[in-house]
């Protein structure tokens, strides 16, 4: 059902759900207690093996130095892998380590935006400490199923929660991107743009069938104003829902060719918005396998 203009307060959202700043929610899929659990186990054997290598090359460098001094450089080596590593890989990817990425996992924070340092450290500081360290996973376990969205004691103090990147999605419709447009968002600084305002642009284009028009019409224009506070104006005439879509698709093709290492040069799309459906449906974004016959070639997928 469209969202009315009368309606002054939108619906609560539910355990699996992120709200942002425009009181909408975002479809992310909580993680499960056992695909988290799998990925600790990776990334346990990850650390473990890391930790094996270091002390069997450091053997022979300590053996002949103090007991005290051997036990201490020991001991800060062990600390600095079981915390650095979850650190390191979560701060670098964006709320991912190898057990994650194997199981399609990520952490984000409470808004759905991407994470800092400072959440993957507290996440490490207190895992290692208080969720793992003094009870051998037991309070882990036991505060994930006491909260409603799975969080452990390090990310009720972290403020993250644990979602699934994988979901099975159906079949999708394609809202096309101008030739223009593209090239306009090609030669931009679209990095710039803030993160809780790309989060609502992808909220507004992958949830746009379920708003009233003239609603998502005024969201849109104004999402439109915040990207051109920063990005400068788009060409004169051009639609704010195409405008959020070529700034949103550049970014993802930038993403793509960071990650891939592949060239990227103005490249007109295709972005993706769901087709009309039942309400409370909501299928998260993904990149198209193929553009719609007679379209330009262009993966899209809003940031996440």
């Amino acid at each position: 059902m469209p969202v009315s203009s009368t309606a002054p307060v939108p619906p609560s959202p539910g355990p699996g759900e992120v709200v942002v700043g425009e009181a909408v929610a975002l479809d992310l899929r909580l993680a499960q207690l056992g695909s988290r659990g799998l990925a600790f186990g990776i990334d346990a054997a990850v650390v473990f093996c890391t930790l094996l290598a270091s002390f069997l090359g450091l053997m022979p460098l300590l053996s002949g130095t103090d007991d005290a001094l051997g036990a201490a450089i020991g001991l800060g080596l062990m600390v600095m892998i079981v915390v650095g590593y979850p650190v390191v890989f979560e701060t670098l990817t964006r709320g991912r380590s190898l057990g994650k990425m194997a199981l399609g996992l990520r952490v984000v924070r409470d808004d759905g935006g991407p994470i800092r340092f400072r959440h993957a450290l507290t996440r490490a500081l207190v895992g290692v400490f208080v969720d793992f360290g003094l009870s051998s996973g037991a309070i882990a376990v036991i505060s994930s199923f006491c909260s409603a969205r799975g969080k452990r004691v390090g990310d009720q103090l972290a403020g993250t929660v644990v979602v699934r990147e994988r979901v099975r999605e159906s079949a999708a419709g394609y809202v096309p991107v101008p030739h223009h447009l593209a090239l306009w968002a090609a030669g931009l600084p679209v990095a710039r743009v803030p993160d809780a305002a790309a989060l609502q642009a992808r909220s507004l284009l992958t949830r746009i069938a379920e708003f009233d028009p003239a609603i998502a019409a005024g969201w849109a224009g104004q999402l439109a104003a915040e990207f051109a506070a920063v990005l400068g104006p788009p060409p004169p005439g051009s639609d704010p829902v195409a405008v959020l879509a070529a700034v949103l698709l550049e970014r993802r093709n930038r993403e793509i060719a960071a990650a891939t290492g592949m060239a990227h040069g103005p490249n007109p799309g295709w972005a993706w918005s769901p087709p009309p459906q039942p309400a409370g449906v909501v299928h998260p974004p993904r990149l198209p396998a193929s553009p719609p016959p007679g379209s330009a070639p262009g993966p899209f997928a809003p940031p996440g």
